[in-house]
């Protein structure tokens, strides 16, 4: 919502400070306005009518606004087109009128301050504001000018009195309420800021800007009940904007509106509006409501944009399945996996088809993929973990205490593979072993399982040749 300097230097270096009735919309406030819907991305501000630029004695803002004295008003007159075709020059022309011993009028000094920024001499553009309403506390358009300076610096705290005292002489222009609004929120005033984003809102109601600081606002106080028109108004404005049917989804899932979430990510995807963020978020909800097949078509959708995060998503949900039992479907989304994969995807794929075949328990099959990841990443942990228990599985102690054995030298699976060492020295009756083991996976996680396990250990270490029942407790 930052407002373009090239916007603010135009608006600035082309207003005298005196304009009559009618004129009082063409200076910063009309230029503003006129663009007000987007003025980020503004590249040309509009051109004013050179006839609107007055000095008149009896102008409307005669008491609310300084002159310049004729001397001044005679050189302004020869610099103003300067202004946008050789600023520097201007500049030059208009220090020349400065002396020591009289100084300019504060009228002069706020030409100074338009010349100065449009020469991207802000440091001293804000000198010659500050003098200006130091000397004429009433100079409305050096106040606001002042605040928008601060506003597109960044500096929203320096910003906020010159617009509120913007207000307080009447401005009552929606821009200035909005720029208002926005340094109140990021000073951490959000109930000021809401009224102020209201008031702009109120007379600027297409402008979407200040609707989105008011989103923000409910949405930061969970006051979703106004949050939600106000999201279904910006979408209704800009259909195509992504980013507002995702927040409004995010409304309705954090009144747990799950299914209504749904509806408006397909309304998104159906109307081209929704990126891979989006249908993530709905291949996600599909998957979490149990529908498979939606879900790994809308995966597939976000592997046609972005393949690695398709990708990613499918493998992560196979993942999921399996654990759940679903083996059936876990094939369906393994099988949806296509195309150039990175590193790191084509492993966990690998992994996943491994751990889908130790789940039906196709020991040979399983090896198999997990000796095609090891040919590529030979020092991957998980990787050797699931090669050890293949070999366990199909009785090969030796096998799978050389495979655990190495997985134990992988930082990422030192706690797992003790654990599988330590069971296969309780079976060989290792137990002084197994205790070493154990120990050493406490000494990553402590539980209270495998603590309990250790002490059972020891105890069959003390105790080997006790007939007795060594798992017993008193």
């Amino acid at each position: 919502m930052k407002l373009s300097p090239l916007l603010l230097v135009f608006a600035l270096s082309l207003v005298p400070p005196c304009l009559a009735d009618g004129d009082m919309d063409g200076g910063l406030f009309n230029l503003l306005k006129s663009i007000n819907t987007a003025p980020e991305h503004a590249e040309h501000p509009p051109e004013l009518d050179p006839k609107r630029i007055i000095n008149e004695s009896n102008s409307f803002l005669k008491e609310r606004e300084p002159e310049m004295t004729a001397e001044e008003y005679a050189i302004y007159e020869k610099v103003t087109i300067m202004l946008t075709t050789n600023v520097d020059l201007a500049v030059k022309m208009l220090e020349a009128m400065v002396n020591e011993k009289e100084p300019p009028s504060p009228a002069f000094e706020f030409i100074l301050g338009n010349a100065y920024y449009a020469a991207n001499q802000p440091e001293t553009a804000e000198k010659c504001y500050r003098n200006a309403v130091k000397r004429y506390p009433n100079f409305l358009r050096a106040w606001s000018n002042l605040g928008v300076l601060y506003y597109t610096s960044g500096r929203y705290a320096d910003a906020l009195p010159c617009l509120s005292q913007a207000v307080v002489l009447g401005d009552r222009d929606p821009v200035n309420f909005g720029l208002l609004g926005y340094c109140l929120e990021k000073t951490g005033d959000t109930v000021s800021a809401e009224m102020a984003y209201l008031q702009a809102v109120s007379g600027d109601p297409v402008n979407t800007d200040w609707k989105e600081g008011l989103l923000r606002i409910y949405i930061g106080g969970k006051q979703y009940g106004r949050a939600e028109p106000l999201i279904r108004s910006l979408i209704k404005a800009k259909p195509a904007e992504t980013r507002y049917w995702l927040d409004y989804a995010g409304i309705l899932l954090a009144e747990r509106r799950k299914v209504e979430a749904m509806v408006v990510l397909e309304e998104a995807a159906a109307a081209g509006a929704a990126g891979p963020e989006a249908l993530t978020l709905l291949g996600d909800l599909y998957a979490e409501q149990n529908l498979t097949e939606q879900a790994i078509a809308v995966y597939e959708k976000v592997q046609g944009t972005e393949p690695a995060r398709g990708a990613e998503k499918l493998l992560q949900f196979a993942r999921v399945l399996i654990a759940a039992e679903r083996l059936p479907d876990a094939e369906q989304t393994l099988a949806a996996v296509t195309g150039e994969l990175t590193p790191a995807a084509r492993i966990m794929l690998l992994q996943t088809r491994a751990d889908l075949a130790m789940a039906r328990k196709r020991w040979p099959e399983a090896r198999q993929q997990i000796e095609a990841l090891l040919a590529i990443a030979p020092l991957d942990g998980n990787g050797l973990l699931t090669l050890g228990r293949t070999y366990l599985e199909e009785g090969n102690v030796p096998r799978a205490t050389v495979a655990f054995e190495a997985a134990y030298r992988i930082p990422d699976a030192t706690y797992q593979a003790s654990l599988e060492l330590a069971n296969i020295e309780v079976m060989n009756r290792h137990f002084a072993k197994s205790a070493e083991y154990l120990e050493k996976a406490l000494s990553i996680e402590k539980t209270d399982t495998i603590s309990d396990y250790l002490a059972r250990v020891r105890t069959l270490a003390r105790s080997e040749a006790d007939p007795g029942d060594p798992w017993k407790t008193e």
